[in-house]
C-alpha cells in the first residue's frame, strides 16, 4: 500500500486519510482494522523501513548573489528550507538491500537492436555513463 500511495500515485495527505477510512470502515463489521489509521501512520511506516533508514537533514539558504537595481523577485529575498537525506548513505542502503542483487548494472553498457538501433534502459546505457568510461581509459 505504502509505495501505491506514496510514490506511484503520489497521493496527498488528505486523500490517504480518505482511503484509510474507507478501509476501516469496510473492516468495521469484521472487528478488524486498517494497520495506519492516518497519513502520518504511513509516513512513520515509510520512515522505518530498515533498510530506508536514512535520516533526513536540513539546511536553509537563500540568494547572495547580487540582486538587480529597481525591482528584486520576490524569490531573491526569499529563505528556503532545503530537506535531504545523504546520498552515500541512500546508495549504500540500496546497494546493500538484497532486493537489487544481480538487478544493477555496474559497468556502463551500450545495446543495440536487431536493425542496430540503440537501445536505452537505464543509467548505465546513456551516454553519459558510457563516456566516462572510455574516456577514462585515454591516455
Amino acid at each position: 500500500m505504502a509505495d501505491f500511495v506514496y510514490r506511484r500515485d503520489q497521493m496527498s495527505a488528505g486523500n490517504i486519510d480518505s482511503l484509510l477510512d474507507i478501509w476501516a470502515a469496510s473492516l468495521f463489521e469484521l472487528g478488524g482494522q486498517p494497520p495506519c489509521t492516518n497519513h502520518n501512520d504511513v509516513y512513520r511506516a515509510i520512515d522505518s523501513i530498515p533498510l530506508g533508514d536514512v535520516p533526513w537533514q536540513n539546511f536553509k539558504t537563500r540568494f547572495n548573489g547580487q540582486k538587480p537595481q529597481g525591482h528584486t523577485p520576490l524569490w531573491m529575498e526569499a529563505e528556503y528550507e532545503v530537506w535531504f537525506r545523504d546520498p552515500r548513505t541512500v546508495i549504500r542502503n540500496m546497494l546493500a538491500n538484497p532486493d537489487f542483487d544481480g538487478e544493477i548494472d555496474f559497468a556502463p553498457l551500450q545495446e543495440f537492436d536487431d536493425d542496430g538501433e540503440r537501445q536505452f534502459q537505464d543509467f548505465m546505457s546513456g551516454d553519459w555513463a558510457w563516456q566516462q568510461a572510455v574516456s577514462s581509459c585515454e591516455y
